[in-house]
């Protein structure tokens, strides 16, 4: 690990120091390290959007609002192949929270998600992405508790790594 010093004005220290307590870091070191992760993710996004990512989308909605539901589900649907999972929590009478894994090309999660916030009634949208660079595809078969492994077709997946 490299060290490195740096000066900030004494105002600027107590307010990183009141931040770095209110989010739980041990010491100012490892909140500096995630303010550069989350500031170079930021530049690497923003200059570079192509490639492949993992995101989470997640809005707020209104579940009165007019078959909104239904197109919400209908464009995870369409898009199938970007949309991993949806964890959906209900807020009060009126809301719902949504949250929504994905992943795939960043220019494809991006035009998803724009198109999940900008359905009429959803409000609150926010899209967290990460790049990652993609491992080969790798094929194999499970054992399955179940007594048919050699009727179990082989799975294929890629391996998904965070840049870092």
């Amino acid at each position: 690990m490299e060290r490195i010093t740096i000066s900030i004005d004494s105002a600027l220290a107590l307010e990183f120091d009141r931040l770095i307590a209110q989010r739980g870091y041990k010491n100012r070191s490892e909140a500096v390290r995630d303010l550069v992760r989350s500031h170079l993710e930021a530049a690497r996004m923003a200059q570079s959007p192509t490639g492949h990512c993992v995101a989470n989308l997640s809005y707020v909605y209104n579940h009165h609002e007019r078959d909104l539901a239904e197109r919400l589900t209908a464009l995870q649907h369409g898009q199938h192949d970007l949309t991993v999972a949806t964890l959906h929590a209900h807020l009060d009478h009126d809301n719902c929270l949504e949250s929504v894994i994905l992943r795939g090309a960043t220019a494809a999660v991006r035009a998803f998600s724009d198109a999940m916030m900008a359905e009429r009634g959803v409000r609150h949208g926010l899209l967290n992405v990460v790049a990652v660079e993609l491992g080969g595809a790798h094929t194999h078969g499970h054992d399955h508790p179940h007594g048919h492994a050699a009727e179990e077709p082989l799975h294929s997946h890629v391996h998904l790594k965070p840049k870092t």
